[in-house]
């Protein structure tokens, strides 16, 4: 057995399907496309029985990315569970865009200008694609252990985004009608996958700076810490996080690269800090009392603006060598724009895939190579 195939046997040990030739399928394609990184299915295949037994398996009503994924989610538990230590869980959201003449079939992730009309103005099109938004599991120093929740969607229709604000606040709009649900719901899926919520801290961007996240990581037992951007009601609501953090005195310095040898020197402060919820959701959801941390470069560098890092998180930090780790964690998460660039290295648009379960059962397939821990070897194989 090849070293390839042992990779995969183990990936896949976990993997359930009532028809056991669907197993037996995904493992041949999963070794057939673990060494054929970037290639379309057909080269991957190499002969055109094995394409069209690839196609068959894709297109097949009993298998969707639940299956497909189910055996690499165990073994993402199992590795999580062979360490010891905090488990950083990154969160993002990618999108996948294809050309097709019939863009229904698969859905919609936006609009884009594509020329001018006769009136000089630009006209949109719509953007035919999936989005798709990952948890992945990793050590504080960076070992990748494997996805712990993923969801694949595409929008029918939009509306107009500016005119719709004009007349609802969307800060009162139950999230439970917004696309950032999938914040909550990823970690819930991943804290209920990996369990000993305790050791998990959900790392995310400023899009997901939402005040229900923060309650929903609470309720379920588990950490957070986000970077943020919405200065929220403070203390008795009679001011704000940053005006509170305004007053609070710079407690270190911490020296940080960024990039080609440059080193910048960021000042550090950090408080405990009683936020409110949104105005028109405090009767919804409790105070909560988290720390905030600013890492913000005193003076005016030459070339590029200053740094200025806001982050918040539910758990304490008590010196500056606190603070710094935070911001070390979550300077991790670009281990999941890697991730995201190796699915779009490798997921090349299939004509022959036309529906948006048979493109998300493919995407599906490329997440477990590049969810694995097979990440570093996967980077010497995938172009820029």
């Amino acid at each position: 057995m090849t070293g390839g195939e042992c990779w995969v046997d183990e990936e896949l040990a976990g993997s359930r399907f009532r028809d056991v030739r669907l197993g037996q399928r995904l493992r041949t394609l999963m070794t057939q496309l673990a060494g054929a990184v970037g290639l379309p299915i057909p080269m991957a295949c190499q002969d055109w029985a094995n394409t069209k037994a690839a196609y068959r398996f894709l297109s097949n009503p009993d298998v969707s990315e639940r299956e497909i994924l189910d055996g690499h989610f165990r073994a993402t538990a199992s590795r999580v569970a062979a360490v010891e230590g905090p488990v950083l869980v990154l969160q993002d959201t990618t999108e996948f865009s294809f050309r097709r003449n019939r863009p229904e079939a698969i859905g919609a992730i936006g609009y884009s200008p594509s020329r001018r009309g006769e009136d000089g103005r630009f006209r949109l099109h719509t953007v035919c694609g999936l989005l798709m938004h990952g948890s992945l599991a990793i050590t504080p120093e960076g070992l990748l252990l494997g996805l712990a929740a993923i969801r694949f969607w595409s929008r029918a229709r939009f509306k107009g985004t500016a005119a719709l604000k004009r007349h609802v606040d969307p800060t009162r709009v139950p999230i439970e009608g917004k696309d950032s649900m999938r914040w909550l719901a990823n970690v819930q899926a991943a804290t209920t996958l990996l369990g000993d919520p305790d050791r998990l801290v959900h790392i995310g961007d400023r899009e997901n700076d939402i005040y229900e996240f923060f309650c929903a990581a609470q309720e379920a037992g588990t950490h957070f810490l986000v970077r943020t951007c919405v200065d929220r009601l403070a203390g008795d609501g009679g001011h704000t996080v940053g005006t509170e953090m305004a007053e609070v005195a710079v407690a270190g310095h911490h020296l940080v690269e960024i990039g080609e040898g440059a080193i910048a020197k960021v000042a550090l402060r950090y408080r405990r800090v009683h936020v409110l919820p949104p105005t028109g959701k405090q009767k919804r959801y409790p105070a909560l009392d988290l720390t905030v941390i600013h890492a913000h470069e005193e003076g005016a560098p030459e070339g590029r603006p200053a740094i200025d890092w806001k982050l918040i998180t539910d758990l304490p930090v008590a010196s500056a060598a606190d603070a710094v780790r935070m911001l070390q964690w979550y300077g991790m998460r670009w281990k999941i724009e890697v991730f995201h660039k190796i699915l779009k290295s490798g997921c090349r648009a299939e004509d022959a895939l036309r529906t948006a379960e048979r493109l998300v059962n493919l995407i599906a397939l490329f997440c477990i190579r590049g969810g694995s821990a097979n990440l570093d070897r996967l980077l010497s194989g995938v172009s820029a």
